[in-house]
């Protein structure tokens, strides 16, 4: 009887913050797996660029005309849609 409150307590943790880490993790990941050559994405410090080269780890971004920049695939924090560096110049 006295387990069942924590039992309870940890039901309501899972649901609240550990299932949706974990989706919003699976959606990530199947976004860095579908990433194509001239796609524009945002990094995770908020660098915007068009894909120029990809590999399994690396991403090379265009940043500028003429300006590319190596990072890490998981460091790739959104894809944004066509048009989108266009606006913003």
């Amino acid at each position: 009887m006295s387990f069942l409150p924590m039992i309870v307590i940890f039901v309501i943790f899972w649901f609240l913050m550990i299932r949706p880490q974990q989706k919003k993790a699976k959606e990530h990941q199947a976004m860095l797996g579908a990433l194509q050559k001239g796609d524009e994405v945002t990094t995770s410090s908020g660098m915007l660029g068009r894909i120029s080269k990809l590999n399994d780890q690396y991403v090379t971004l265009e940043v500028a005309d003429g300006v590319e920049v190596v990072i890490q695939r998981a460091a790739i924090g959104q894809r944004l849609e066509k048009g989108t560096l266009k606006a913003n110049k």
